[in-house]
């Protein structure tokens, strides 16, 4: 089940196409209706003057005599002579009623015989819309007239079928509609071109920013629109006092830590001498110099936590990881040169470790010296970039040692925690190695080996998306 997306994260585009829809949808319509009401009055004007004709027809036919009104021939205009042809002529007096009608209306029924009651003042039209007994709808044009007599008064009223003027409107509505529908969807696909194209800086800044945090640029091009330029500036430099100011802290506590370990280094060199010369002190020796080898752990521990505090950062450079593995097997099989310990490496060449040298370092001179240390002479080193679960890069270290129970290898990572409490150590190291997993967002576990021994694995990067 998908989770429906928040508004409030909509990308910029997608804000400005949303909010320039609505806007030319807005626009259009109303454009649309205005149109629409503008030539639906001209229809309806188109039809008045069309009536009006009609019934200046009608007054220069009509002859008057005994109290009636009668023609002396056909009138000029078809429609009158036709029945129901759909144009009608009537004359009529508010307080008498009909008194003639065309031939066409000879059967012609209206809904509201009051449209002929109507009073018009003399030499006023009045246009209006009626219906027939048949519920077709019919404009209405009626003219006030005095007769010749100068005393009566008449209205000279045409109808016509509306059917006709609104399928002419009906015709235009759906292809304005058909139209404007079609300018919407071109502006819509230019708008969103446009768009892509005005926002298209935005897009390679943030593509500029990801290739930074992963290493492979270290700075924002300056080849960005004027509006941008402050803001990249602004940012090349935010990136490089971030650097400089790493590296003073490495610089700065890299010193503290070799001022720190070279006394401690004479004081354990003054022990040992002592140790040989007052053997009846040996016991309290002993326990100096274990505190001595306990406070160098610690200083170690704590520089380490310092410098790795910045670990988190964006800024995160590219490092092989294959030379760096030979150089720590190369470094542990001379510290265990008596032991013989035989070593398999699965490793893929181009994998890379983004983030700094010195960690990776720390993360396998750990776990490949409590491998070299607690197996029995064969280690196991895989170093994936891809798998079909993972996508970043997976370190895999085994050994044929006696192994971690279940029940304690959620233990072992903890501070100060050890599993074999017999071989010397402070259980610091990988509660150090998973400081540094952690700081750089990835994931270690321990399991068991088909070596026979513990499987430490370690992940930096994220799952595979699948669809």
């Amino acid at each position: 089940m998908t989770t429906p997306a928040n508004p409030t994260n909509y990308s910029i585009q997608t804000r400005l196409v949303i909010s320039f829809s609505i806007l030319l949808f807005v626009f259009l319509g109303l454009t649309g209706v205005v149109l629409d009401r503008a030539f639906r009055n001209s229809i309806e004007a188109g039809a008045s003057e069309r009536l009006q004709v009609q019934i200046y027809l009608l007054l220069a036919a009509a002859e008057f005599s005994d109290g009636e009104f009668y023609f002396l021939e056909d009138l000029r205009e078809p429609g009158f002579n036709q029945l129901n042809s759909g144009l009608y002529g009537f004359i009529s007096r508010p307080s008498l009623g009909e008194l003639w009608r065309s031939d066409s209306a000879g059967v012609f029924s209206l809904a509201d015989p009051q449209v002929l009651l109507q009073s018009v003042q003399v030499g006023e039209t009045q246009f209006s819309k009626t219906m027939n007994a048949d519920s077709e709808e019919y404009f209405v044009l009626s003219y006030g007239v005095l007769w010749e007599n100068g005393i009566s008064e008449y209205n000279f009223t045409v109808m016509e079928n509306a059917a006709a003027y609104y399928s002419e409107i009906s015709n235009f509505r759906t292809s304005l509609w058909s139209w404007l529908g079609g300018v919407a969807l071109l502006l819509l696909l230019l708008q969103f071109f446009l768009m892509r194209w005005g926002l298209s800086p935005l897009h390679r800044m943030a593509r500029d920013l990801k290739r930074i945090e992963t290493g492979e640029r270290n700075q924002l091009s300056e080849n960005y629109p004027q509006e941008l330029q402050g803001v990249t500036n602004n940012l090349n430099v935010l990136i490089e006092t971030e650097r400089k100011q790493q590296e003073r802290y490495r610089t700065t506590l890299g010193d503290l830590a070799h001022s720190l370990k070279t006394p401690l280094a004479v004081i354990a060199g003054i022990m040992q001498t002592l140790s040989r010369k007052q053997e009846d002190s040996s016991e309290q020796l002993g326990a100096v110099e274990e505190q001595l080898g306990r406070m160098n752990q610690i200083v170690s521990y704590q520089l380490q936590r310092a410098v790795q505090s910045n670990h988190s950062s964006a800024l995160a450079r590219q490092v092989l990881v294959k030379p760096v593995v030979e150089k720590v097997l190369d470094a542990l099989a001379k510290v265990y040169r008596d032991k013989s310990v035989s070593v398999a490496t699965q490793l893929d060449a181009e994998a890379l470790f983004h983030g700094d040298e010195r960690d990776l370092l720390e993360v396998l001179g750990n776990v490949l010296d409590n491998a070299f240390k607690y197996g029995r002479g064969e280690v196991r080193i895989s170093i994936d970039s891809e798998t079909d679960e993972f996508q970043g890069l997976e370190i895999a270290i085994e050994d044929n040692g006696y192994g971690i129970s279940e029940e304690k290898q959620e233990f072992v990572l903890q501070r100060g925690a050890r599993a074999d409490t017999l071989v010397q150590g402070q259980g610091i190291g990988l509660a150090v190695v998973t400081d540094i997993v952690s700081s750089y967002d990835g994931t270690i576990g321990v399991g068991s080996s088909d070596l026979g021994g513990a499987k430490i694995n370690m992940r930096f990067g994220s799952p595979r998306q699948t669809t």
